[in-house]
């Protein structure tokens, strides 16, 4: 007997990062957050490079030891140069009281006492003298990382990583709704001049993981909230609108530059459907019930190439935008409902694989085990409800009709006998008309 259960579950351990370290992993990052996953893929290359059994191959001849250790210190001194030019200085925060003029410069840049501007206001202040050094810091970089903008986009990524790591250890001293805001600026205006470079390059296969996500998603378009275990309700109208506003959440990521502003859909879009699920149910949502509607509102959405703007945030977005707070949360829900997307079966919608299969090839299986209801369309929902509602309205039309037809009928008898009643006074007494003589 194929046996009902819950096809989705999600532990809040299962969110965090596998080093430990208390911050979200994510999927593409193999389940660490951005930070571990860094330091864990610049180990790597040099445990490789020791443990390997053969060192790389230059003109047709193994290169030897001597040659080895030459190419690999000449690669980390263009390194540290390529940063030194581009930074100006070292990544840890100089020292109070030895503070270079420079670091002072960007440091008094920032607002001291007054609420974080908006990004227009930010915009205007580099015009200002105070702000000229981050403001070349700044161009620099953009002008550096447009020069290479042929490099693997990983490298790309790595750069623009460092960039934000140097410029923050200048806002070492400023508590953080201060720095913050002033780190989302700083990429705004870095990302907004790189995009058409570093989204979805020729470098890497975004395109295509993009055309695959999306005839998957295609394909399970009948895959409705019940298979899913949503718990909203059915025909309310409050609660459509609220997926809706979601859906267009989602939709909107793609037409963003920023990664700030992509995490900004999918914030709204989260909440909308928090709100769509304590609007349909008294008792507050799960992480189980958010996932399995952030799940229904990716299917209903397809967004426009999805697996590009998530790899653009993962890439190009401030670390602590995605490994803490709701944004991150919100995000790496996203990155495990596309992962649950991309592996979806029968067995995790309640189905048999016959029946699984029967729904991919577009046939309707014949026989139903399980106890989920077939998927019915809002118009045949509509429809249904309007037929009730006019049956109604007929069975309360022909009740009106009887009772006036009743009505007549003692209207008529209520009038007869007020006439016969007359008739018999006056054969009672008849009345005698005298005439007066004038």
């Amino acid at each position: 007997m194929w046996e009902a259960h819950r096809g989705i579950h999600v532990d809040q351990s299962e969110l965090l990062c596998k080093e430990g370290c208390g911050y979200y992993g994510n999927p593409a990052w193999q389940g660490y957050c951005s930070k571990c996953w860094r330091k864990r893929n610049r180990s790597q290359p040099d445990q490789k490079r020791d443990t390997g059994p053969c060192p790389s191959v230059e003109g047709g001849k193994p290169l030897t030891f001597s040659k080895f250790e030459e190419k690999k210190s000449s690669e980390m001194s263009r390194r540290v140069n390529t940063m030194k030019r581009l930074f100006g200085g070292s990544r840890t925060p100089p020292k109070r009281g030895s503070e270079p003029a420079d670091t002072q410069s960007v440091t008094s840049s920032a607002p001291q006492k007054s609420q974080p501007v908006d990004f227009t206001e930010f915009l205007k202040s580099l015009r200002k003298p105070s702000t000229q050094v981050l403001h070349r810091r700044c161009t620099a970089f953009l002008s550096s990382l447009e020069s290479q903008r042929y490099l693997p986009v990983q490298k790309q990524s790595d750069l623009v990583q460092d960039f934000y790591q140097s410029i923050a250890g200048h806002f070492h001293s400023f508590p953080e709704e201060q720095s913050a805001p002033m780190m989302e600026h700083i990429e705004k205006l870095i990302m907004t001049r790189l995009y058409k470079w570093v989204f979805c390059p020729d470098s890497s296969d975004d395109e295509h993981r993009d055309l695959t996500l999306q005839r998957r998603i295609r394909a399970l378009h009948w895959v409705t909230p019940q298979m899913l275990s949503v718990p909203v309700g059915e025909g309310r109208s409050e609660v459509n609108d609220h997926f809706l506003s979601a859906i267009t959440a989602i939709i909107g990521m793609d037409a963003k530059r920023a990664p700030q502003d992509k995490l900004s859909c999918v914030f709204k879009c989260s909440q909308s459907i928090f709100t769509a699920l304590a609007s349909s149910n008294p008792e507050p949502a799960n992480a189980d019930d958010f996932l399995s509607g952030l799940i229904h509102v990716v299917l209903k959405a397809n967004p426009p190439r999805l697996h590009s703007n998530m790899q653009y945030i993962i890439r190009f977005g401030l670390p602590h935008s995605l490994m803490a707070g709701e944004s991150g949360y919100y995000f790496t829900n996203l990155c495990c409902a596309v992962t649950f997307i991309e592996k979806l079966n029968g067995l995790s919608l309640n189905l048999t694989p016959e029946q699984f299969e029967g729904y991919m090839q577009g046939r309707k299986p014949e026989e139903r085990e399980s106890p989920v209801s077939e998927p019915e369309s809002e118009g045949l929902r509509l429809a249904k409800k309007n037929r009730e509602l006019l049956g109604e309205i007929e069975k309360r039309q022909e009740r009106v009709a009887l009772g006036v037809r009743e009505m007549e009928e003692e209207l008529g008898k209520w009038v007869q006998s007020v006439h016969a009643q007359v008739q018999e006074i006056k054969a009672k007494a008849p009345l005698d008309v005298i005439s007066t003589k004038s």
